[in-house]
């Protein structure tokens, strides 16, 4: 019996990123579909489970962004890794289209690249506030905008009602 190789993405030879290495190819990439080259790992798998999948797979990620963090990721990497986690725990907690997502999205392959990027590369430096400050902005906007929405609907109902 051949044991898959998952491909080492540092050239460290610290064991806890090889560990994050081996959870993240565990995670997204370790089966494939027979006669196809497409791969998948157990977070889709585990995500059938409601509820409890998907706070596995998110605890399990958000733990390998830990690790990472601990070893030297900029704040720009962590913001982006965390991201990536959150967009493939919300998304993935809608029943079927979450399941099918969580089969494409590979987030923690997603977040090992980028640490490679970063540690190889050199990219994706700095602190990762503009990101933030982005997303927040963001954010308030569809606040904003789903909070006029509702005063337009309570206003047509007034109008039609009255």
């Amino acid at each position: 019996m051949t044991s898959v190789k998952y491909p080492v993405i540092t050239d460290s030879n610290d064991k806890r990123l090889r560990w994050v290495e081996r959870i993240s190819w565990l995670m997204d990439n370790q089966f494939r579909l027979p006669g196809t080259s497409f791969r998948f790992g157990l977070d889709p798998v585990i995500n059938f489970v409601p509820i409890f999948g998907d706070l596995t797979g998110f605890l399990i990620s958000a733990a390998l962004v830990l690790v990472m963090t601990r070893h030297g990721a900029s704040g720009k990497v962590v913001v982006l890794m965390t991201l990536n986690i959150f967009l493939d725990a919300l998304i993935g907690a809608v029943p079927v289209i979450g399941w099918l997502f969580d089969f494409a999205y590979k987030a923690n392959d997603r977040n090992i690249r980028l640490l490679k990027r970063h540690y190889q590369e050199g990219k994706y430096q700095g602190s990762g506030k503009g990101i933030i400050a982005v997303l927040l902005v963001v954010i308030l906007g569809f606040i904003v905008g789903f909070v006029y929405l509702i005063w337009v609907m309570i206003e047509w109902l007034g109008n039609v009602t009255g």
